[in-house]
C-alpha cells in the first residue's frame, strides 16, 4: 500500500486477523509501527531490509491484539517511544483490561512513554498527525489523522472499517458513543481520506459515509443510536 508520498506496509496477524503498519515517508530512513501484533518477524524484517530508523510505536488502543507485539518491538528499538491515548493506556498492563485474560492468553505490554489526548498534533518520521479520540469500542481509543493535502489517511485502529465499525459488546463498549464520535470526528474529513483500519481492507471516508450500514447516511435495520 501507498500513497503519492508515502510507503505502507500491512502485516495481518493471527488469530484475530489484526492489521499491523509499518509507515514511512517515500524514500525516507525513519518509520513508525502501528499496533503490532503477535506477528513481528515481517515488520523487523521490512525494517531491517529498507535500513530503517523506527521512530515510534503507536498504538491506537490497548486490546491485546493491537499492543502483542510493543514488547518485542521494545526490546529491539528500546528507544522508540510507545504513544497510546491517555485513556487506554492502563490496559497496556492489564491482561483483564486489554482482554487477553479473557480469551486464555494473558499478556501485558510496557508501559506507556508517552500519552496522548484528542486534539493534539504530534510530529514523527516526517508525519504531522492530529490525534482524536473516539472511545466506544474501548476507553479511550484514538485515531491518527494525517491531512497534508497530497496524501490525506487516517490509521484507524477499530473504529471504523469497510462496511462496519468496532465492536461494542466487549468491555467498556457503547455503541453510541462509538457512533457519535465517528459522525462527528471522522465524517468532517474529506471524502478521499484513506483510512487504514486495525481489521479487513482499507477504505475512504466518502465511502463510509454514504454506505455504512451502521454510521452512514442510511444505516437502517443497522441503527443501534
Amino acid at each position: 500500500m501507498s500513497g503519492p508520498n508515502y510507503e505502507l506496509l500491512c502485516v495481518e496477524s493471527a488469530p484475530f486477523a489484526e492489521n499491523a503498519y509499518v509507515l514511512r515517508r517515500a524514500g525516507g530512513s525513519e518509520a513508525l509501527v502501528v499496533d503490532p501484533s503477535f506477528d513481528t518477524d515481517p515488520i523487523f524484517e521490512f525494517l531491517d531490509r529498507e535500513g530503517l530508523n523506527l521512530s515510534a510505536i503507536l498504538n491506537t488502543h490497548g486490546h491485546a491484539d493491537h499492543i502483542a507485539g510493543n514488547a518485542s518491538i521494545k526490546e529491539i528499538f528500546p528507544n522508540a517511544p510507545l504513544i497510546i491515548g491517555r485513556n487506554d493506556a492502563p490496559l497496556l498492563t492489564d491482561p483483564e483490561a486489554n482482554l487477553s485474560a479473557p480469551f486464555g492468553m494473558p499478556l501485558t505490554s510496557p508501559p506507556a512513554d508517552r500519552l496522548v489526548d484528542h486534539g493534539e498534533r504530534i510530529e514523527l518520521a516526517g508525519f504531522s498527525f492530529e490525534v482524536r479520540e473516539i472511545p466506544g469500542h474501548s476507553p479511550g481509543s484514538v485515531v491518527f489523522v494525517c491531512l497534508d493535502g497530497e496524501s490525506n489517511f487516517v490509521l484507524g485502529g477499530d473504529v471504523l472499517f469497510a462496511g462496519s465499525v468496532g465492536r461494542t459488546d466487549l468491555a467498556y463498549g457503547d455503541g453510541p458513543l462509538l457512533f457519535a464520535g465517528i459522525r462527528s470526528k471522522l465524517f468532517d474529513l474529506p471524502d478521499s481520506t484513506v483510512v487504514y483500519p486495525g481489521h479487513g481492507p482499507e477504505t475512504t471516508i466518502g465511502r463510509e459515509r454514504r454506505t455504512n450500514p451502521f454510521v452512514g447516511e442510511n444505516p437502517g435495520t443497522y441503527r443501534l443510536d
